[in-house]
């Protein structure tokens, strides 16, 4: 047989002339993977989505009651025989809207969400990070003291990545009070002194302070009252938020997931606010016309108590708690649907 036969004979392999191949054709390859798809993959993982869910989460809270958090904090560093914010939340309210506007209410809201964003984004994912350590499987559940320990380590972690930004945002939230003592009228024509802004009090504390350690003042009460806050706001807002969910349901209703994190936030400011008056009052420390000057913690804590009583530790609680049910429930819920969204169908678990 001729070698022109031979190969007559065998089966095409291939469509030379026109020819289809007798055999079956083979199904299409794959397509590759889209960078949009392999994007979408790398923002799912839960310690990703939970950064980008955490920052979203933090700015809505913080906005939605800054009026609240800067009458907070002007009632706390508010030491004893000053007189400028002695009066009910309403009035203090009122005073703010007289004195400054809606500039007053809104007056470090900016350097807050600046500071909150990356804040609440590096606790929610610390979080996430650290309970690996202490699950079962990807995605089981924590005991109750496992996440309060996760929850505390995610807030040292948190508190010390961004903690020049809130002691400029303390500063920021009493400069353009109405304290007697802080009026400048050192401008020419008698006009007010122009005040600095985030960058400027950034500069101006590293440069006329102390350096770095200036930035980090305060740091050691806010370690100490951020640590128990931040765990204890994850562990009962898990145990909260699985009591508000209906039976035969994996998670609660949009009002269940905000019922819970305004429990678990004032749970968590209750049992840890005297920590956050010793932080603001150190972050005040060294501006000239405060009324205090404190050497040390315990120092802090005895002065603090000898002169305004043991209520001194507790000032500004009243629109603290009445910030607290609206923030942590809207960071709560805006913490959930962000990261639902981002992570779609590859979420498992709670947080």
């Amino acid at each position: 047989m001729s070698d022109d036969r031979r190969r007559g004979a065998e089966p095409s392999l291939g469509t030379d002339d026109g020819q289809e191949s007798s055999s079956a054709p083979l199904p299409p390859p794959p397509p590759p993977d889209s960078q949009f798809e392999r994007i979408r993959e790398m923002l799912a993982q839960p310690v990703v989505a939970s950064f980008i869910a955490g920052g979203v989460a933090g700015a809505v809270s913080r906005t939605v009651v800054s009026p609240l958090e800067r009458l907070k904090i002007l009632f706390q560093v508010q030491s004893a025989g000053r007189n400028e914010y002695k009066m009910s939340v309403p009035k203090a309210l009122a005073k703010m809207w007289r004195d400054e506007g809606w500039r007053g209410f809104m007056a470090g809201n900016g350097t807050n969400c600046i500071r909150i964003v990356p804040y609440s984004a590096v606790q929610f994912s610390a979080y996430n990070f650290y309970k690996r350590f202490f699950e079962d499987e990807p995605g089981s559940n924590l005991g109750p003291y496992q996440r309060l320990f996760c929850g505390g380590l995610a807030g040292i972690t948190s508190v010390t990545f961004t903690y020049p930004l809130d002691i400029v945002r303390t500063r920021l939230s009493i400069q353009s009070a109405s304290f007697e003592s802080l009026k400048k009228t050192s401008a020419p024509g008698g006009q007010k002194q122009k005040l600095p802004g985030m960058f400027g009090l950034l500069r101006n504390m590293y440069k006329n302070e102390g350096g770095l350690p200036a930035l980090y003042r305060g740091i050691i009460p806010t370690v100490a009252g951020v640590a128990p806050y931040v765990g204890l706001n994850f562990m009962v807002y898990e145990i909260m938020r699985t009591h508000f969910t209906p039976l035969g349901e994996k998670d609660p209703t949009a009002v269940g997931k905000l019922a819970a994190g305004a429990v678990s936030g004032a749970v968590a400011q209750t049992c840890t606010y005297p920590f956050d008056v010793l932080r603001r009052r150190f972050q005040v420390n060294t501006m000239t016309g405060m009324g205090y000057q404190y050497k040390g913690l315990l120092d802090a804590v005895k002065m603090i108590v000898r002169t305004e009583g043991l209520r001194g530790l507790y000032k500004g609680i009243v629109p603290n708690l009445l910030k607290v049910a609206p923030s942590m429930a809207s960071n709560w819920l805006s913490f959930e649907i962000t990261r639902d969204f981002v992570m779609g169908k590859r979420r498992s678990g709670f947080l």
